[in-house]
């Protein structure tokens, strides 16, 4: 019934028909272990209401739940309810299930942790791109609250102030062993934090200029526009129901970003590089496109995938990671320019720095 209704309601002592014949033999234990068996069996794990209830001077038992955290087991197995019948779900019936009602509705129905929320900056990015807001609809034309009139998760992220973390770290070699710099842009309005994550790393996107005849040449470590989509994609599919935000990590030679929740349930690898859509965040989504930070054309993994192919990505089912490797010429050349091998591990981790943010001062180093 939940799988079904998101709701449900389980009459003891009551036939099909509607006829009522009451529970024989109950005791001060019978409502308790209704409760402990539900516990036991339906996953993930609901709290139901259980009452001792009279109809025609017979005693039944009334079991009322609700949820919405679609799909629920019961016993380790999924069943939707048909009829008067319980149908074992097939594989692919459960993935269409999982498609329908599950993450895209999450963000906009989980109440928000927070409720003292404003919305100044997402007001202001509306109207420095033209888009005409309604002040007194607007937290319910976007989205932002939930049928009981609760700031949703979404409304939190969008939110002027949230405890949302939006890292980017980066560490001295190629493993996470040594950690040189981790600055967290989050604490504030999802798309300024995404905002300032492209504008951080196209400031460290350096320009080397190699003269060859008469050509002059510019080369960069990395491809911003694949960064751009790679990063964009992350914020808004990442499957925000697990609560664990998009991050960048910067090593030597590549830059990963990692976002959480693998592929859509209806969405195939081959549908993915093709640059299919299937959005799991469809209002979140929306937002971003009215404010031109992304759009669903669905060329950025097909570009990734042209520049850097399809190795670029690792897939699993809970995580994606987008590999961009930097520019291995420029790398060479600056190893070859310079002989630091005979640095200590701190005047490594300085020089790292200067290399990642050349405006460090002596006092910050």
């Amino acid at each position: 019934m939940l799988n079904k209704h998101n709701e449900g309601t389980v009459y003891f002592g009551v036939k099909n028909n509607g006829d009522v014949i009451g529970q024989k033999d109950l005791n001060e234990n019978t409502l308790r272990d209704v409760s402990r068996k539900i516990s036991e069996g339906i996953k993930p794990q609901i709290i139901p209401h259980i009452s001792l209830e009279l109809i025609e001077d017979k005693k039944i038992i009334k079991v009322y739940a609700k949820g919405d955290n679609v799909p629920y087991s019961a016993f380790g197995k999924y069943y939707s309810r048909s009829f008067d019948e319980d149908k074992q779900l097939s594989p692919k019936m459960l993935k269409a299930l999982i498609n329908k009602d599950g993450e895209p509705n999450y963000i906009i129905k989980k109440v928000g942790s927070k409720q003292d929320l404003t919305f100044k900056m997402l007001k202001a990015l509306y109207i420095s791109n033209d888009v005409k807001i309604n002040n007194e609809k607007f937290e319910d034309n976007l989205g932002l609250k939930t049928d009981d009139n609760k700031y949703n998760l979404m409304a939190e992220l969008l939110a002027d102030s949230n405890d949302i973390s939006i890292k980017v770290v980066t560490f001295a070699g190629t493993d996470k062993s040594i950690m040189l710099k981790r600055t967290d842009y989050g604490g504030k309005c999802l798309l300024l934090s995404v905002n300032n994550v492209l504008e951080y790393m196209e400031s460290i996107n350096e320009t080397k200029v190699k003269v060859g005849g008469i050509q002059r040449i510019e080369e960069k470590y990395f491809d911003f526009s694949s960064f751009r989509e790679a990063w964009l994609n992350a914020c808004v599919h990442t499957k925000w129901s697990e609560e664990i935000p998009p991050a960048v990590y910067i090593y030597d030679d590549r830059i990963e970003i990692v976002s959480n929740g693998g592929l859509p349930s209806a969405l195939t690898k081959e549908d993915f590089f093709a640059g299919v859509s299937k959005p799991v965040n469809k209002k979140l989504l929306k937002i971003f496109c009215d404010l031109d930070y992304i759009d669903q054309t669905g060329h950025g993994i097909p570009l990734i995938v042209k520049n850097y192919g399809k190795d670029a990505f690792y897939i699993s089912e809970h995580t994606i990671i987008v590999t961009i490797p930097l520019n291995k010429e420029l790398l060479n050349d600056e190893k070859t320019a310079d002989n630091y091998s005979d640095l200590n591990e701190a005047e490594t981790k300085i020089l790292s720095l200067i290399k990642s943010n050349n405006s460090y001062t002596v006092e910050t180093l």
